[in-house]
């Protein structure tokens, strides 16, 4: 993830395409992975060496059930950058980077590659200073960037590896996605967009770098170095390359890289430690996404019966960078080669063939009434939160945990996901704990932000609308906000309301309503323009916060979250 990414929209250019084929896509083919042992009971279900199914033959598309033929891109339309993906048995895994939010490092969970839900966090507080809790600065656009996730068979565990602030990388481990993550070891060295492989005698090695490419051989506790050296040195003619992801096949060893943000790339090597060559993967590939930008990074995975996949993402403000997935099929010599449809990233391919899942995922949209005691994974902070300023329950009550007249050095301020290509977000608060001074609401939050809720002020409530907060390039506050709409508030819960156009390109709006019965909604205030500039690198959220103008002491009730579409 380059600080000096060119937006590079993909648009219906010639796409420059070495080592893509074109032509239509069809129904990936399966053939026998390698290592596979013979099927038996009349399947072609077999079991390959690292003890997971395969196909020992033709497979037809029964274990599809109900399934629908077709899947269509973006697979997830939400803010997940900087893929890294797994298989563990019949489950494949998604991590994902979130810079300043917390927890950090959030894990996906899919059956069938298409349909996600939220898992866990493997970074459960931004445990790297001061300023990532908003005490003597802010740490907007750092922490947790392009980052690792693996699982280790022999001891039954995940791991999880990045660095930050370009200095150390930390390594957290955990025994399930949904568990409990801890620290495992800090290296005193930066892995940048760092790959984990765990090699066929349970070695672990990570590839890293911007341009000059490294691996380094992990200690068997995982705690710490053994050896790395530099394996390549990108060209010139190729420019930056970085977002390295490992992999071995075949007894071949593959760093997976992009050139940002509009070309991917791959090394091959018989030994992890090289000599490699680079082969093009894909250039300026139109894209599924109309007025996004170029597939990218991202990672591959195989299936359980040998097929492999490719999840990028695309760059496509304001909303964020977004999943868009593709089958792989392999040169006889070893390179992969991306299914194209018409030349392009296909925006539809036929649906993986795996087995039927368990059970259905949890959906990415609808209501949360926060009945347990702690948030679920949907939700992160700006920054780390004050633990001790809010509370789950029957609702989230947020106490006011800043005195500040900037949202941006508030703390407390709860975020979700907006839902592409549009969606709406309502908030319920209970306003009767407010004090004077006290400002709530529910923004659209990023850079350049507006908000809707509520002012108390000489003991009375106004509804209000507030736009023009704003940062510079270097993410200091430069607008506290303008006031836009106001009218007297006498209810003490209040519904409000954002709707959210995330669609890719300039012009997209966001506009505000509210209503005090839960059913008829008052329009209010201009519509928001959202900006679509890349280089805050998060997408657009709905963030939920309270904070204080005069003294700390006041609160408000989140009592239900809906996100619901279009």
């Amino acid at each position: 993830m380059s600080r000096q990414r060119q937006w590079t929209l993909g648009l219906a250019a010639v796409a420059v395409l070495a080592l893509v084929g074109g032509g239509v896509a069809t129904s990936p083919p399966v053939h026998a992975a390698p290592g596979c042992s013979s099927s038996h009971n009349g399947s072609a279900v077999g079991v390959d060496s690292d003890g997971t199914r395969c196909t020992g033959g033709d497979i037809t598309g029964s274990t599809r059930g109900a399934r629908a033929s077709t899947f269509a891109n973006p697979v997830l339309w939400q803010d997940f950058a900087d893929i890294d993906v797994i298989r563990v048995d019949d489950t494949y895994y998604y991590s994902a980077s979130t810079m300043h939010y917390s927890p950090g490092a959030p894990v996906l969970r899919s059956y069938d590659l298409v349909n996600w839900e939220f898992a866990g966090h493997s970074v459960p507080k931004l445990d790297f200073g001061a300023k990532y809790d908003m005490s003597g600065g802010r740490a907007y656009v750092n922490g947790i960037w392009a980052s690792f996730l693996n699982y280790r068979k022999s001891n039954r565990t995940f791991y999880w590896g990045g660095c930050v602030d370009f200095a150390k990388t930390h390594i957290y481990t955990a025994t399930a996605v949904d568990g409990t993550w801890s620290k495992l070891s800090t290296i005193d060295k930066c892995y940048y967009d760092a790959g984990m492989l765990v090699d066929d005698n349970d070695t672990m090695y990570v590839a890293y770098g911007n341009t000059t490419i490294s691996v380094a051989q992990l200690s068997a506790d995982g705690k710490s170095e053994v050896r790395s050296q530099q394996v390549f040195q990108t060209p010139s003619s190729i420019g930056t390359l970085e977002g390295a992801r490992f992999y071995k096949r075949d007894g071949s060893y593959y760093i997976w890289l992009t050139k940002p943000a509009n070309g991917q790339y791959v090394l091959k090597a018989s030994s992890p430690f090289g000599p490699y060559t680079v082969q093009q993967v894909l250039l300026n590939m139109p894209t599924p996404i109309s007025g996004g930008g170029v597939p990218h990074q991202g990672g591959l995975v195989r299936t359980q019966y040998g097929d492999w996949y490719y999840l990028a993402f695309v760059d496509a403000y304001p909303g964020g960078r977004v999943p868009v997935l593709a089958p792989i099929t392999w040169t006889s010599d070893g390179w992969p080669r991306i299914t194209t449809v018409n030349g392009g990233w296909g925006a539809s391919y036929p649906t993986p063939n795996l087995p039927a899942p368990p059970r259905q995922v949890k959906p990415m949209t609808g209501v949360d009434t926060f009945t347990g005691t702690a948030l679920g994974p949907q939700w992160e902070w700006n920054h780390n939160p004050d633990t001790s300023k809010f509370s789950v329950g029957n609702g989230v009550r947020l106490s006011t945990a800043t005195v500040t007249n900037d949202l941006y050095s508030a703390r407390n301020t709860l975020t979700h996901r907006v839902q592409g290509p549009t969606s709406t977000g309502t908030a319920t608060l209970d306003l009767t704990s407010m004090r004077d001074g006290d400002r709530t609401g529910l923004a659209v939050l990023r850079d350049s932000s507006a908000w809707i809720g509520v002012k108390r002020d000489n003991g009375r409530n106004r509804v209000v609308v507030v736009n023009g907060l704003t940062m510079d390039s270097g993410w200091r506050t430069t607008g506290t906000g303008t006031e836009v709409a106001s009218a007297d508030l006498s209810a003490t819960r209040i519904w409000l309301r954002a709707n959210a156009d995330i669609r890719p390109g300039s012009g997209r709006q966001a506009r505000f309503s509210y209503s005090t019965d839960g059913v008829n909604f008052t329009s209010f205030g201009p519509g928001f323009t959202l900006n679509n500039a890349w280089q805050f690198f998060m997408g657009y959220r709905f963030g939920v916060f309270n904070h204080a103008t005069q003294a700390l002491g006041g609160a408000v009730t989140l009592q239900r979250f809906e996100l619901a579409t279009p």
